[in-house]
């Protein structure tokens, strides 16, 4: 789950000063800790063991890393030329820039409720749905907002798992997935959000995942995903009216994956990402009489990432991920032709939001140097203008290189380093910090408080994309697969012979951290590695592949094997208790920070907590447990004292 982090300060690109929206800042952001006894205990629902008290000094060092936020765009306004931007933290607000480089301004949309994960705008303006989870177990629950009345309605059972709502064009209906508890598969519910007793099964899993995009012009039909796992999925209509469903995607045998499905604007036919016949991703157009699929020109060798229809369905805008930075395109669907691209910096792009009378587009825009910035490009002219910027000083801030080293195997993996001030003399100490997904993949956003071990403490950072990272193909994205597993560990093992090569890097002083399956690799190279590295440090990390499968939620279970592998096969099986970190610990030889979510329902806090008992009798551990998040900490107290600690272990087993 993504941080929800509140933005403190935009710039005037106009007049080219720094502007604060005081009442965000006002409302929202935490206070800054100013006395010993406010930051040495971790708080009421933190359990820290092995972790020293927290001085006031280190709150002080650390907090202009962490003041640096820029909220993302929500869209247009409906009839305006106004963008939309939100804020999701403790409350979920949104503000409104009436031009590009104007003050934001406090709209009257404020629900004041923790754990809301996003916002979803019906067509007319008049409502708004969001899903929420109160405690961290993911259990998102439907609720409608009525914007003008501030009034808030629980739309779905209070039981199930409720996610992903799409409004119908004429914003009576909604669709959305649903898990009953204690069950597997994802299904399709339909309702009137006005009378949510009309809430009723439209479409039901047999153990898959499916999920809703779009609605026809007509309303009459959705077209849905089905997805097997995160990387392979089928594509579907459904009739509202009958529940009669068809299938849209070519069958075969291979794996692959049809993502972001939209209706074109006459209906007659559906613009998809697919890898079908192909190792990248690429945009495609599927005919609904004749089910003939075309392609939408793209550079071959990147995927393309996400894209949007104009309303009036005469441009399609698409992103394609080159190496991690983003690009973006608008084709021309009458002429079949690409337009002259827009001048954009070199970052990453995303969230494409069209004006509704399809003259412009709005999207996010993030690197190493912007937390979040809000573009817009005119469809016609090309132009560019910059709505919103942080008025902070990220100057200073170290720039990606993109690096390169061989693999055991010969291939080429790859990753981006961040070097720290030339001021820092002698070669570097290094944290790799690895990703989860797996099939997620780094790119080279805004660091935030990471920027403060680059600037402050002078190590260096890698983040590797080893085997199974998405952006690179279908073909290195299925190589760590099932038994294949330890090819990615030994990605590492790569990596740190590479490190050994760079004359500014010193290889006798190594950390390896990582969040999710970041934590399983970080925690398999405690073992595996041990004797080159200095220190682990796992967030949420899994620690054996079986348990995880077995015991993770009934909906996400065959998600999970068709990637991790089936834990009920007995070599499969095998394999996972021989390779797990949990078997291994007695051969971790060097000092662990292990964070856990009590309420994780995707790795049990018990596994941690057994991690943590087989080894903190040889080895030194620091355990922090929160007892109001689930995987990965949310709330703004507990991000805090995670990061606090994390500092101070660093210092201790890398630094010295």
């Amino acid at each position: 789950m993504r941080s929800r982090k509140p933005a403190n300060a935009f710039r005037d690109c106009s007049k080219g000063k720094a502007v604060t929206l005081a009442i965000a800042i006002a409302l929202f952001a935490p206070p800054a800790a100013s006395a010993q006894s406010e930051v040495s205990s971790p708080g009421k629902n933190i359990e820290a063991v092995g972790v020293p008290p927290i001085p006031a000094s280190l709150v002080h060092e650390v907090q202009p890393y962490t003041s640096i936020y820029g909220l993302p765009l929500a869209g247009w306004d409906e009839a305006k030329r106004e963008i939309r931007l939100k804020g999701l933290s403790s409350a979920t607000w949104i503000s409104r820039v009436k031009s590009p480089g104007a003050v934001p301004e406090i709209s009257s949309i404020y629900i004041q409720s923790s754990g809301i994960y996003d916002v979803y705008f019906q067509p007319q303006g008049t409502y708004l749905a969001y899903t929420r989870d109160e405690s961290g177990n993911e259990s998102f629950q439907l609720y409608s907002y009525e914007i003008g009345a501030g009034k808030t309605t629980l739309l779905s059972d209070g039981k199930s798992r409720n996610t992903e709502p799409v409004w119908s064009n004429a914003g009576d209906k909604i669709v959305y997935s649903s898990t009953p508890s204690g069950t597997s598969g994802v299904n399709l519910r339909l309702l009137n959000p006005f009378e949510p007793k009309t809430d009723h099964l439209l479409a039901q899993s047999s153990g898959s995942y499916f999920k809703a995009y779009d609605w026809s012009p007509d309303d009459k039909q959705i077209v849905y995903c089905d997805f097997t796992s995160n990387t392979a999925s089928t594509l579907w209509l459904v009739d509202i009216a009958s529940g009669s469903k068809s299938l849209l995607s070519p069958k075969t045998a291979k794996s692959e994956l049809y993502d972001f499905p939209v209706f074109s604007k006459d209906g007659k036919g559906i613009y998809v990402v697919t890898d079908h016949d192909s190792d990248f991703r690429r945009l495609a157009y599927i005919d609904l009489a004749s089910r003939k699929m075309s392609y939408i020109p793209s550079a071959r060798q990147w995927d393309v990432d996400e894209f949007q229809i104009a309303p009036n369905g005469k441009t399609v805008a698409f992103i394609t991920n080159e190496d991690g930075i983003s690009r973006l395109h608008l084709f021309d669907i009458a002429a079949s032709k690409e337009r002259a691209s827009a001048q954009i910096p070199l970052g990453i792009i995303s969230d494409i939001k069209w004006r509704k009378d399809s003259t412009e587009l709005a999207f996010n825009f993030k690197s190493s140097r912007t937390p979040n910035d809000v573009y817009s490009v005119n469809a016609q002219t090309g132009k560019v203008e910059l709505w919103v910027t942080n008025g902070a000083d990220t100057s200073k801030f170290s720039q990606p290189e993109l690096i390169h080293w061989p693999a055991v195997d010969k291939r080429s993996v790859s990753g981006f380093l961040y070097r720290p001030p030339v001021n820092f003399k002698g070669k570097r100490p290094v944290i790799i910090d690895i990703h989860g997904g797996p099939e997620e993949q780094h790119r080279p956003g805004f660091g935030y408080e990471d920027n403060y071990f680059l600037n402050e403490l002078g190590v260096a950072k890698i983040y590797p994309n080893v085997r199974g990272s998405s952006g690179y193909g279908k073909a290195f994205l299925h190589l760590d697969d099932g038994v294949r597993r330890d090819g990615a560990v030994k990605d590492i093992g790569a990596l740190l012979d590479w490190i050994k090569t760079q004359p500014d890097l010193d290889a006798d002083r190594v950390l390896v951290e990582g969040a999710s399956y970041g934590g399983y690799l970080a925690l398999s190279t405690a073992f595996t590695y041990g004797d080159r590295i200095k220190a682990v440090i796992s967030d949420s990390g899994i620690s054996n592949l079986a348990s995880f499968v077995e015991h993770t939620e009934g909906w996400r279970r065959e998600i999970q094997r068709a990637e991790f592998g089936d834990e009920r096969d007995a070599k499969t099986r095998e394999f996972m208790e021989r390779t797990a970190p949990l078997t291994n610990a007695q051969k971790m030889k060097k000092p662990l920070l292990i964070i856990q979510g009590q309420n994780d329902p995707r790795v049990p806090v018990s596994e941690a907590a057994r991690l943590v008992a087989a080894t903190k009798d040889r080895i030194p551990v620091w355990y922090i447990v929160a007892k109001d998040e689930g995987h990965g900490f949310v709330q703004q107290n507990n991000r805090e004292y995670r990061l606090y600690a994390t500092v101070l272990f660093v210092k201790e087993f890398l630094l010295k």
